[in-house]
């Protein structure tokens, strides 16, 4: 019986932390009179929001009246690793990224710079007052040089240059921030866990997103794990639209790609990539388009976007005749749910869909069509674990001791 009870007090701080978390992320619990737990996780990841989720019955578990403390603990301590409690944490995940990504886009002072002036740029005021130091020379690389979440604030209001590979790290990065809350933020993560530059000089830091510590990677370049899982899966992740063919066949070498953060998905855009099993019909599709608009010669640096995206009444009523039945069908591909409801955040163009993104390209490289593809990332796996540790850290931690005052 000693042991019982010395094990069940033990337990029960545990059970608390962990089951306030699971109940944070969504999960409800209820005591019924079962042998064994009862537990409904559902389609978390295809849902449009945890709200919707909840109302549909996911994210349910029955718990036996009769388990001990310690059975609880167990249990609990278990369910963390339950595929609809990763995607019960892709909500919060969202909604950081979009928090990040709207406020570096809403950022005027936040500018691209070509590639041939450096990949990052701090201005005549230098990156130290801004909040970096410079590790790797040519704005190859920088940490910051005080509070994580002072420097990359200077990417929200500040006045900063960079390329969109840097652009992408900082919404990844600042994603974690609005995950995490400054204070947090600040505390689990090393300088050099934060640090940014180019992608192969991430390699050999400590960087959270392809370092030393960024764990276990999931690899699904063309999304056919991700598209089964559903539309939350894709929130947050990396990823970039690549030119197909050889570099000769670039005309703005500034723009052979474009690296993005997800920031949301249709429920019609998802359907349509679990349909078509991932990225690789539509880069099909993309070579589809190309091929039309090369047969649509005609002047204009904007040709494509106004015709495509903002479908302006001038320039298609001002199309010779032969070329508007291929503008009905560019029209018709670049309908598809998954051109129109897949957003995407890249630096900086801001938050758009991806259509917009495969129209601006035909202007800027109209000899090569582009691809899509997801990024090497962690945030199902080594990043999400983190945030679980983090969190009951900080539940689990005793409350700063009273001071004592002598009578």
């Amino acid at each position: 019986m000693l042991g019982i009870a010395v094990g069940s007090a033990a337990a029960a701080p545990v059970t608390a932390c962990t089951q306030a978390l699971l109940e944070a992320l969504g999960w409800r619990f209820v005591d019924a009179p079962v042998s064994t737990p009862v537990i409904h996780g559902g389609p978390v990841c295809t849902r449009a929001t945890l709200q919707q989720a909840q109302r549909a019955g996911d994210l349910r578990v029955q718990l036996p009246q009769a388990w001990t403390a310690a059975q609880r603990a167990a249990f609990m301590t278990d369910l963390l690793d339950d595929p609809a409690t990763l995607c019960a944490y892709t909500f919060k995940l969202g909604q950081a990224t979009r928090r990040a990504t709207t406020q570096l886009q809403d950022n005027p002072g936040y500018r691209f710079s070509a590639l041939q002036l450096g990949w990052i740029g701090f201005g005549a005021r230098g990156a130290q007052a801004q909040g970096w130091q410079r590790f790797r020379s040519f704005g190859r690389g920088y940490q910051p040089a005080g509070a994580n979440s002072a420097a990359l604030q200077h990417f929200y209001d500040g006045r900063v240059r960079s390329e969109c590979g840097v652009g992408r790290q900082v919404a990844q990065l600042a994603t974690q921030r609005e995950l995490y809350g400054d204070a947090a933020f600040d505390a689990e993560f090393s300088p050099g866990e934060v640090s940014i530059g180019t992608f192969l000089t991430l390699h050999d830091t400590d960087s959270i997103l392809l370092g030393r510590h960024a764990g276990t990677f999931l690899a699904d370049g063309k999304a056919v794990k991700t598209a089964q899982l559903g539309r939350q899966a894709f929130v947050g992740a990396p990823g970039f639209i690549e030119h197909v063919f050889d570099k000769r066949y670039l005309d703005d070498i500034n723009n052979q790609a474009e690296n993005f953060v997800v920031v949301d998905v249709s429920d019609a855009a998802a359907q349509a990539l679990r349909t078509h099993g991932g990225f690789a019909h539509y880069d099909a599709i993309n070579r589809r388009i190309w091929a039309l608009a090369q047969r649509m010669p005609g002047p204009g640096p904007r040709r494509f976007e106004r015709l495509l995206v903002e479908r302006d009444p001038v320039w298609r009523n001002g199309l010779p005749p032969e070329q508007r039945p291929l503008l009905a069908e560019l029209d018709a591909l670049l309908d598809d749910p998954f051109y129109q409801g897949f957003v995407i955040y890249v630096h900086p163009r801001g938050i758009r869909p991806v259509g917009y993104h495969i129209a601006r390209l035909l202007d800027r490289n109209p000899r090569t069509p582009f691809a899509f593809e997801l990024g090497l990332h962690n945030l199902h796996t080594t990043l999400f674990r983190r945030w679980i540790d983090a969190r009951l850290r900080q539940c689990d931690s005793p409350p700063a001791a009273s001071p004592q005052h002598n009578n």
